[in-house]
């Protein structure tokens, strides 16, 4: 079956569609395409994102969503060939794990204007498991990565940093998943008003080079008891929006040397929970991937970890989020269970989404 997966994270950069043809338990990734969000509709999440707002402006944009996706679709399929079905997890603007969560992108726009079926609302289902609706790609690191003799933990550095840890010929109750903290989100905040909005992400750490690490802060952020709390546990732009910029900047220090400082969180809160597990590898994909400064970090605070890229083992390293959605979409199709309840907390598997049919 040829499916399409979408995915837009919490960094806010644009859309990612990946097609993808499974059969059974062979994934192929036929292409992958990102288009950039027009800037005007990425103020509006922004806004929407941030702080409480207006229900007619969530709203409006719900649609708005559905129509941006259903186009970043028919452009990949215009490339790639047509799909028979579309996953599609929707820009989250709002997430509280084993409490509540909201995804906006309308499926019925998706599908009216596509004419394939979608699955959507992928991690409302967990949280009325009792889960924290999210991590959701490690069903599809556990197809790809496990390995009969061989510890690893998959590393996506999106907006937000998460890891999926996969002992040696581990069964799929004994993968544990879990955010990390920040991302690239709060570096990607800091060059934009850096730069005046020319720049979306450090390309390269070029600007975090050229940054001291204000230490004295670094310590600070490192003190929140998020990092050393127990999993499963999830983080998003509650955490490490606004409000979080604003705290980093009552230290006083230049841009460059917050951009330096929040690059070494990434890393830093990414050491601090793969350490404990002793992966003998660590598998980066996503933004950050693209970031050596982070890589070197990683490399420095986790010696005894072998570092590779999702590349490495046929995964996009910029669209293995899309690609999993596309998964994910497929065992809900196939009406199976996707979730993994010892990533997510859940009571037990459940069968993830909404399916609008055409």
């Amino acid at each position: 079956m040829r499916v399409a997966g979408v995915m837009s994270g919490t960094s806010l950069d644009g859309i990612d569609v990946a097609i993808v043809e499974i059969a059974g338990r062979r994934i192929a990734t036929i292409g992958v395409e990102s288009r950039p969000y027009p800037e005007g509709v990425r103020r509006r999440l922004l806004g929407v994102s941030n702080a409480a707002t207006h229900t007619r402006e969530i709203s409006r944009l719900n649609f708005l969503r559905g129509e941006l996706y259903a186009r970043a679709v028919e452009r990949a399929c215009g490339r790639f060939g047509r799909v028979e079905l579309i996953g599609c997890h929707g820009q989250t603007i709002y997430h509280e794990g084993r409490c509540h969560t909201l995804q906006i992108g309308e499926a019925a726009v998706i599908a009216e204007r596509t004419g394939v079926p979608v699955v959507s609302g992928f991690r409302t289902r967990d949280i009325a498991a009792g889960g924290e609706g999210a991590p959701l790609v490690p069903f599809l690191d556990y197809l790809v990565y496990r390995h009969p003799r061989r510890s690893c933990i998959s590393l996506n550095l999106g907006g937000i940093g998460n890891i999926t840890v996969i002992p040696a010929a581990a069964r799929p109750e004994q993968v544990i998943a879990f955010d990390t903290g920040p991302g690239n989100m709060v570096i990607d905040q800091l060059v934009q008003e850096y730069t005046g909005g020319r720049q979306k992400f450090d390309r390269g750490g070029r600007i975090a080079r050229q940054g001291r690490v204000n230490r004295k802060l670094l310590d600070e952020l490192l003190s929140d008891a998020y990092y050393r709390r127990k999993p499963p546990k999830t983080a998003g732009r509650e955490q490490y929006g606004a409000e979080f910029i604003a705290r980093m900047k009552r230290s006083g220090s230049p841009l460059p040397d917050l951009i330096a400082t929040a690059t070494v969180l990434t890393a830093a809160t990414v050491a601090i929970s793969a350490r404990p597990y002793r992966a003998q590898e660590l598998i980066v994909s996503g933004g950050g991937a693209h970031n050596p400064q982070i890589l070197a970090h990683l490399a420095a605070f986790l010696p005894e970890t072998a570092l590779a890229t999702s590349a490495d083992y046929g995964v996009d390293i910029d669209g293995k989020e899309a690609i999993a959605f596309a998964v994910l979409a497929y065992e809900t199709w196939r009406r199976r269970g996707s979730n993994l309840p010892s990533a997510t907390g859940a009571r037990h598997a459940v069968i993830l989404g909404h399916v609008t049919y055409v």
